[in-house]
């Protein structure tokens, strides 16, 4: 199945009160094991790639050379979209030509007039090329690629201002951020996210920094309009202890444990169950 945006299957998860997982792609082997797990469960899912990311790729054209064939190559029938996660405005311009099927601008640390024109150009072109395209308003506390945010929580009149643009999806800061949680995080701004669905509808609505936040929350979220969840941090610490652990029992000076193929498989497997995990909480399974 070629790549498809992300609109419908947004769509179909506000209406249905379920959320679809946005896992981030660092390599072949997350991008196998994501894919495969998608499949496995019958669920949409969302490849989210940074720009560091895509640097680390050799670009973004490799990244779609590369997901396009193993969409192919392991016959995935699941819809799936592959995302440009945190982007700037020249990057969401250079995915489109790259032929990423959907992108996020994050014009969150510009202030608003001017996030809103950048935001408006970029709807323009995507509307007109099929994509899907996510913004933000209020930054997500922690770093992304250099971007260090406080957690800051969205003003929802902002947010209308924003939605009312024609994006696909918005991402509202309520308080959550990237990476692992501090013992004195404040936990997710559920006021916040309450007055900003009521201020932007039907919009689905998207919450960064998923790894780490308690099962009860997520599920307050979704039913408070979430409709897509982020997950990289957990899918990489899930890879670095498998791997630490096969390393550390001493598996690569075994035979030809020293294979990057076996030398990573555990790490891979590790993967599959952290997407699975997520799958089956944010309730996408079986909704392909």
């Amino acid at each position: 199945m070629p790549l498809v945006n992300a609109k419908e299957m947004l769509t179909k998860a506000k209406a249905g009160h379920y959320a679809v997982g946005q896992f981030n792609i660092n390599n072949l082997e997350w991008t196998k094991a994501i894919l495969l797990t998608a499949q496995e469960m019958n669920s949409p899912v969302i490849l989210g790639v940074s720009e560091g990311a895509g640097k680390y790729m050799c670009g973004y054209k490799t990244v779609v050379g590369m997901v396009e064939g193993m969409l192919e190559g392991l016959n995935i029938t699941v819809p799936v979209a592959l995302h440009l996660d945190h982007g700037s405005y020249e990057g969401a311009k250079a995915c489109i030509e790259a032929g990423f099927s959907s992108i996020m601008f994050d014009g969150s640390h510009y202030p608003i007039d001017e996030n809103i024109e950048k935001t408006k150009e970029l709807v323009a072109i995507c509307e007109e090329k099929g994509l899907s395209i996510e913004a933000e308003v209020g930054s997500i506390g922690g770093e992304e690629d250099g971007v260090v945010g406080a957690g800051e929580c969205a003003d929802p009149n902002e947010c209308k201002m924003i939605a009312d643009l024609g994006v696909t999806m918005l991402a509202a800061g309520i308080g959550n951020i990237h990476g692992k949680y501090p013992a004195n995080w404040a936990g997710l701004s559920f006021d916040t996210l309450a007055a900003v669905q009521e201020k932007t509808g039907t919009m689905p609505l998207v919450l960064h920094g998923g790894t780490g936040i308690p099962a009860d929350m997520i599920k307050k979220a979704i039913s408070l309009g979430v409709s897509k969840i982020n997950v990289n941090t957990e899918c990489q610490l899930a890879f670095q202890e498998a791997t630490r652990k096969y390393i550390e029992a001493g598996k690569d000076l075994e035979g030809k444990g020293f294979d990057p193929r076996k030398l990573l498989a555990d790490g891979v497997e590790a993967i599959k169950a952290c997407v699975k995990e997520k799958i089956e909480l944010f309730g996408s399974a079986d909704k392909a």
